[in-house]
């Protein structure tokens, strides 16, 4: 049998020296936890880093009531010229799309067939005057003779009659010669207005027929009428505003940013739409240098009148919420809160603040998305002292 002996000096030595390992690894543990647990606790006392956010001040200002519509330009006066009188077209005086004025010679229709007629009528007429002539002579010898009882009154009767007839002769004659006057003048087409002449639908020589189709249509454009339509809900106060003044009508093309026609407000219809809910409005634009175009879309915007120191924020500061519309607000401690807003109109990149906002208090314009009510913010742009797109 075996015997194993220990060593008691070297068994000793080893526990010792592993038992003082161990207690050196548990306390450089715990100093590192420690350590790590103040770092923690540090970056906790200083709490989330500010939110960076660009802030203006709301204004109080001067602001026009306006509308807004697209409009459709249209002619300030149309015609469609139509022969009135049938023939030959001996001569155009115009060319297509060219400008003319009241009076001026468009195209003639062969004038000898109506011409002839005239002749004729004048003819017939004084035959006639011959008749007459002739007739008031026996009047007047059958008075003296009827009354030395040479002739009977019956005869005498029957030549006043005679001449009565002859009268109304005359006077057809005379309508008849009108008549062949007015046809022979109307072989002379002349523009009834001053505008644009459009496609020209005849050609020389082409044989048309009285009260036809058109020959050309004349538009005028100077000026020249812009239409649209605004909600029902405005017309109380359009009429209102009407009757104080005349109504002061902007215009621009789509991609002008800036209005650059301006007009007054010329007709408000006498019935709204029910199908749509609107009523139709024209303005009058002078349209000096002929920019303006029939048929031509553009933006509108009708002055109403001017809303005195009403509070302005940029657009851009207006978020949209389940409870509405609001604004975030910076307070002096830096942090914001969230105001329900009510809203005016917006004009320029601006919006006016009916209810909910003062003017001078900062609103935040951009940078939203990180905010809540009670967020800390650091603003990343001195608050302007003018709205955006303050004018």
């Amino acid at each position: 049998m075996t015997t194993i002996r220990r060593l008691p000096f070297f068994g000793t030595k080893l526990s010792g020296m592993f038992r003082i390992g161990l207690s050196n690894l548990l306390t450089v543990g715990i100093t590192v936890f420690m350590l790590a647990g103040c770092s923690g606790n540090a970056e906790n006392n200083q709490g989330p880093k500010p939110a960076p956010v660009t802030a203006h001040i709301a204004l109080k200002k001067d602001v026009p009531v306006v509308l807004k519509a697209i409009g459709t330009v249209e002619p300030h006066n149309t015609v469609a010229v139509r022969a009135r009188v049938a023939g030959e077209i001996t001569r155009i005086a115009f060319k297509e799309g060219q400008d003319v004025s009241q009076g001026d010679l468009l195209f003639t229709i062969d004038p000898r067939p109506y011409q002839a007629a005239l002749e004729g009528a004048l003819a017939e007429l004084d035959r006639d005057n011959a008749r007459l002539k002739s007739a008031k002579e026996d009047v007047r010898r059958y008075a003296e003779l009827v009354k030395k009882d040479y002739v009977t009154s019956q005869a005498y009767d029957q030549t006043i009659a005679n001449a009565d007839a002859l009268k109304a002769t005359v006077a057809a004659d005379q309508a008849a010669v009108q008549s062949a006057r007015v046809n022979l003048d109307y072989c002379t087409v002349r523009a009834p207005i001053t505008g644009r002449t459009g496609n020209l639908l005849v050609k020389l020589g082409n044989v048309i027929k009285a009260e036809d189709q058109p020959v050309v249509t004349i538009n005028q454009i100077t000026p020249i009428n812009v239409s649209f339509s605004v909600p029902e809900e405005y017309l109380a106060d359009i009429r209102r505003y009407a009757a104080d003044g005349t109504l002061d009508v902007e215009a621009a093309f789509p991609d002008q940013k800036v209005p650059n026609f301006r007009g007054e407000l010329s007709f408000i219809n006498n019935t709204v739409d029910g199908s749509t809910g609107t009523i139709l409005l024209k303005a009058t634009f002078p349209n000096p240098d002929k920019t303006l175009w029939p048929g031509q879309f553009v933006n509108v915007i009708l002055r109403l009148a001017t809303s005195r120191s009403a509070v302005v924020v940029p657009s851009q500061a207006v978020q949209r919420g389940q409870q509405g519309d609001y604004v975030y607000v910076v307070k002096g401690d830096m942090s914001v809160d969230s105001r329900t807003v009510k809203l005016g109109q917006r004009l320029d990149g601006e919006t006016v603040i009916r209810k909910g906002i003062e003017a001078g208090e900062q609103v935040v314009t951009d940078g939203q998305l990180r905010l809540f009510p009670g967020a800390k913010v650091a603003l990343m742009n001195q608050p302007a002292s003018k709205g955006a797109n303050n004018p």
